[in-house]
């Protein structure tokens, strides 16, 4: 213990080390500011509030943009959540995650023997769940917004229709997915110049089929996304390729405006959201648990700070497993006894300072969740807040564009518990609370989180990452509060993540050294070298100027923040 303490200068200069050999992007402005993915995503938002319109209005328009210039993960054909402050002090979040389709059903991912199909929930046509991004940007735009879809859809229409040139990034993701685009016809016609030769950087990228798409919805609102012709090239091609999605799945859904999930951290409030996304309940487990300990004390990122957020994660992720799931399915989750300081008094007595404890494979495991989502955050002029994390689930998603509508497909239902029953060390786990069943909201981590200093917003903070997300967001918190950080260290500094099962710690590579490796293990865990953790797009704001300052993380290498 001793060493792993004197060790404390050491991993403070390599807890930002990623911030050493990349270029931060921070952007300052007293009026707007918006932190997204894609510059042109951050500009449309910008656009919009340059025009009048507040930030649900821009947060709508950035998330239309970014379904056009951020395919990976941006989108109208997944889902997601978003959680808004407005000006005045009201709170509130918008669930918008999709839906398993009416004819699912818990075991349609095992075959005649019950023996699960491997990557069957994951891929094709039936891994597809009902979209909910349009129908959470119209209940948002409706009941807080100021504009109309006319206006906050114009600069998603005008990219896709004239196109844009393409980053490296993206030339990049053309060419590495293009045998993927190649096993669907219509994917192809979107993503590829032709069977062999894919779009590269700084060519120009056109979607027609997609500006069509846009087109309707701006004419017709979710309707035009639901209904009509967009739902009913949907539903056929669904049809023809043994997918599940039908016309009634379309019409039927609907996004829910539901209370956040909030809680305390060292005199700061912090707003996110619930069920059916386990983000919020796990980062204020965590952070209940942490507050017990003199973080700053430790130092950041050093051995002992670190083993104490792996055993704050592990007891998390536990419960996340046992409880969390869509409340209108899963009618006892205990909300109050996850999020009160009592439960996680209970837990910091179970924890010993000096030693890790174990994952036993009886009190569940979890199944896997998709790396790739996306982030954005909005601050307008007036005061209003909003933070949005919304995904295809995949990387690009099922990586199937609905036949001539130019929309790129969510895989979003295996997010689902695929195996009924079966909970193993290698992370399955089937326990009920995350089975499949017909229209049915599959649990999510993402983690839009709202922190507010004297009732007013301070932080804006969420990240992309699948399961890792809550814990990214939970060490951009504890740097940002418990040591000062500024925002750009915070965010560039190096990562770790526990999950429960696999009983492991992965560390990222930029972080990962032989030293800090030993120390973990003299702690009695078991580090892994990881890729990037997380992607995080940011906005903190001076109480005293009123400045707000975004920051792009420089591991998402288009984002970019935009203000005014």
């Amino acid at each position: 213990m001793k060493r792993a303490l004197s060790l404390f200068a050491i991993y403070s200069v390599a807890a930002l080390s990623l911030l050493a050999q990349t270029s931060v992007r921070t952007e300052k402005s007293e009026h707007g500011m918006v932190v997204s993915s894609h510059s042109l995503a951050s500009e449309a938002g910008i656009e919009i509030m340059k025009t009048g319109g507040n930030a649900i209005d821009a947060a709508v328009a950035t998330g239309l943009a970014l379904a056009v210039v951020h395919p990976a993960a941006g989108n109208i054909g997944g889902g997601g959540f978003m959680v808004i402050v407005t000006k005045d002090g009201k709170s509130t979040t918008i669930d918008f995650r999709e839906k398993a389709p009416k004819f699912a059903h818990e075991n349609m991912y095992l075959d005649a023997n019950g023996k699960y199909i491997r990557k069957s929930n994951h891929e094709g046509y039936r891994s597809v769940g009902v979209p909910g991004t349009v129908a959470g940007f119209d209940l948002a735009l409706k009941k807080y917004g100021t504009r109309d879809w006319k206006e906050v859809i114009q600069p998603a229409i005008r990219l896709a229709d004239e196109g844009f040139r393409l980053s490296t990034a993206l030339g990049n993701d053309f060419r590495g997915l293009k045998n993927d685009f190649k096993k669907y016809t219509s994917s192809a016609k979107v993503f590829l110049k032709s069977d062999t030769a894919s779009y590269s950087e700084g060519e120009l990228w056109r979607q027609p089929d997609l500006a069509l798409s846009l087109k309707r919805i701006r004419d017709d609102g979710r309707n035009g996304f639901y209904k009509g012709k967009t739902a009913h090239l949907i539903a056929d091609d669904m049809k023809r390729h043994g997918g599940l999605i039908t016309k009634e799945d379309l019409a039927a859904y609907r996004a829910v405006e539901r209370v956040p999930i909030r809680g305390t951290y060292r005199g700061y409030d912090v707003v996110s959201m619930p069920p059916p996304s386990s983000g919020g309940v796990g980062l204020i487990e965590m952070l209940n648990i942490l507050e017990g300990y003199d973080l700053r004390s430790l130092g950041h990122n050093s051995p002992a700070y670190l083993h104490l957020l792996i055993e704050a994660m592990r007891n998390a992720y536990r419960d996340r497993a046992r409880f969390l799931g869509d409340p209108d399915f899963v009618h006892a989750i205990p909300l109050g006894n996850l999020t009160s300081k009592k439960y996680a008094e209970e837990i910091r007595r179970s924890i010993d300072p000096h030693r890790a404890s174990k994952s036993l494979l009886e009190q569940v495991a979890e199944d896997a969740e998709s790396m790739e989502t996306t982030h954005y955050s909005v601050m307008d002029g007036e005061g209003n807040a909003v933070v949005v994390t919304y995904t295809l689930e995949g990387w690009y998603g099922s990586r199937i564009v609905a036949d001539g509508t130019g929309i790129l497909l969510n895989n979003e239902m295996g997010d689902f518990n695929p195996i009924p029953g079966l909970t193993d060390s290698t992370g399955y786990i089937g326990t009920r609370p995350n089975l499949v069943e017909p229209e049915k909201r599959m649990l999510s981590s993402m983690t839009p989180t709202i922190l507010l200093k004297g009732g007013k917003p301070w932080a804006l903070i969420g990240s992309i990452g699948g399961r890792t997300i809550i814990n990214t967001v939970l060490q951009a918190v504890l740097g940002l509060v418990d040591y000062n950080l500024p925002l750009a260290d915070a965010l560039e500094a190096g990562r770790i993540h526990h999950q429960w099962f696999p009983d492991e710690v992965l560390v990222e590579r930029g972080f990962y050294t032989p030293e800090l490796q030993k120390s973990l293990e003299a702690f009695g865990h078991h580090p892994k070298r990881s890729s990037k953790l997380g992607r995080m797009n940011c906005i903190v704001i001076d109480q005293r100027t009123g400045e707000r300052e975004g920051v792009a993380d420089s591991r998402d290498p288009d984002a970019r923040a935009v203000g005014y």
